[in-house]
């Protein structure tokens, strides 16, 4: 039986998204969906980062892959699960990258990737209908469960009017507090946005009181999970209301 920590930062850095700027660069402004250094791959790296720090809010559990894309249970009672998991909501079955569910679903998460000027400015909208519909169908079904998303973009690609329009919807989409709140909002949104000259991530935009920033992703994880998780199994302070 593990306590809760404080989540650790999500910490993308330079080194890491250099290899990918490059390939961006080479291909003349786009990441493939195919190796080396693929959107697909961009979003891996940014999953286990999450899947981690996760792991370690939660007391140092096990880093897992899902046993199988259909499988609808933990392959272990208490990990974290970093691949596609699936999981059955109230609109649709939907496959999520992140997933700690030891007694159904407590949080899932997703990241998102707009590789290409063209692919931001006809789909950031797209993205957006579909970041509220997979937070609806995890809260219509889990209402507790927490729901996080990571959208990542290369600077070039952001640009106005989608900047302001992508980040005004996601600042609207996120910030849900209770269960009770609407269950098309998320708990916690991240925007990335990064540099592929330097791997460097912005730090003007989104602004620095912007709830998007990725310096503030796991401090509003953690505070989301302990207001409806906190003493309850499988963490410390379990059987309390039985002993009373």
């Amino acid at each position: 039986m593990a306590g809760l920590a404080a989540m650790p930062p999500i910490a993308i850095t330079a080194d890491e998204l250099r290899p990918f700027g490059k390939t961006w660069t080479a291909r003349g402004g786009s990441l493939s969906r195919t190796p080396p250094n693929s959107s697909i791959q961009l979003g891996a790296l940014v999953d286990m980062k999450v899947g981690q720090a996760l792991a370690t809010m939660l007391g140092g559990i096990s880093v897992i892959p899902p046993t199988s894309r259909n499988v609808l249970l933990p392959p272990e009672p208490d990990c974290v699960e970093v691949g596609a998991c699936r999981i059955i909501g109230g609109v649709r079955p939907q496959n999520f990258d992140v997933v700690y569910r030891p007694d159904g679903v407590r949080f899932a998460f997703d990241s998102k990737t707009l590789n290409d000027t063209k692919s931001v400015q006809k789909n950031y909208q797209n993205m957006i209908n579909d970041l509220a519909t997979e937070a609806t169908t995890v809260h219509s079904r889990f209402p507790y469960a927490l729901v996080a998303f990571l959208v990542i973009v290369p600077t070039p690609c952001l640009v106005s009017p989608q900047r302001e329009g992508l980040t005004g919807s996601l600042e609207r989409l996120t910030g849900r507090m209770s269960p009770l709140d609407s269950a098309h909002k998320a708990e916690v949104i991240a925007l990335v946005v990064w540099d592929p000259a330097t791997g460097r991530i912005d730090g003007a935009w989104p602004s620095g009181t912007s709830p998007l920033r990725i310096e503030r992703f796991s401090e509003q994880v953690s505070l989301a999970y302990v207001s409806r998780y906190k003493g309850l199994p499988p963490h410390e302070g379990e059987g309390e209301e039985e002993a009373e």
